[in-house]
Order: structure tokens, then C-alpha cells, then sequence
């Protein structure tokens, strides 16, 4: 059986693990160059631009540094899907600033990186990863996982 791997959030990242292309896509303002992540088709979001740019999708950087971290202990209330006959497994969030654009995005940590294996400043890079899966579905996101592995 053939399983369709669909991005959760469509056109917030192109390419795949297998192909090393994965980036996160954003938007950048022509008028004033302020970039955004998530995406932004409608207007810039910079409060002191003139307005009269166009907003231009732009790969952002593969790499860059540990803002903070955290770990997920808990099973989040609605409206969070998940199936409570499951055993819940810890998670580690990570908000990682891409020095060339100037912004925090925020993100799991890959498979087997926890919060022992991180610390601020040190450079990660991002990755395509698995948020879920079903008999039909692989839901794909993004991840960060340290460059040259953990430990």
C-alpha cells in the first residue's frame, strides 16, 4: 500500500528528507526586505513599511542557532488531535533565529534530539520530518536537529 506524504501546513516548505533540499519557505517584502515565517501573501506585516511592495516567496536558510528550547511533557487539550489510548511521548520544542533573515522560527526537535542534547547558540539546521502517519497519510513538517549530530 501506497501512503501519500502531505505537508501539514501546504506551501510553508519544499523538498523532501530524502533529497537534502528541504527549506522552510517565507515571504519577503520588496519595498522594505522584511522576511516572514510563516508565509505572508497579503500585505506586509512590518508596521513602518510604506505598504508598496511586493511580497516575494523566498527559501530561508537551512541553519542556524538554538534561540531557546523546551520539552513537551504533557498531552495538550482540544483542539489537539491525539488518541488518548496512545502513551504519550515527550516532545522538544525549538526556537531556532536564522541570522540571514533576522527571525525566531519555532519547531520540533528531530527524532532523538532532546533538551539535554541542546543548548543556546549552538547551530541546527532544518529538516523534513513526520508530525503523524496513518494507513493512507504521512502528514510531513519541519524539524531542527543539531548539525553534525548529537552527543
Amino acid at each position: 500500500m501506497t501512503r501519500t506524504r502531505t505537508p501539514v501546513v501546504s506551501g510553508w516548505f519544499t523538498g523532501s528528507a530524502a533529497d537534502g533540499g528541504f527549506r522552510l519557505l517565507g515571504t519577503r517584502c520588496s519595498a522594505c526586505t522584511a522576511v516572514f515565517f510563516p508565509r505572508e501573501d497579503a500585505h506586509c506585516r512590518n508596521p513602518h513599511c510604506g505598504g508598496d511592495g511586493e511580497l516575494l516567496e523566498v527559501p530561508l536558510s537551512p541553519r542556524g542557532r538554538v534561540w531557546s528550547y523546551t520539552d513537551g511533557r504533557y498531552r495538550p487539550p482540544a483542539p489537539y488531535v491525539s488518541d488518548p489510548a496512545t502513551p504519550w511521548e515527550p516532545y522538544t520544542l525549538v526556537a531556532v533565529e536564522l541570522a540571514a533573515e533576522g527571525i525566531v522560527v519555532l519547531g520540533q526537535a528531530a527524532p532523538g534530539v532532546g533538551v539535554a542534547d541542546l543548548a543556546v547558540g549552538m547551530e541546527v539546521e532544518v529538516v523534513g520530518g513526520v508530525l503523524g502517519e496513518d494507513a493512507g497519510t504521512v502528514w510531513t513538517t519541519w524539524q531542527f536537529r543539531p548539525v553534525g549530530g548529537i552527543g
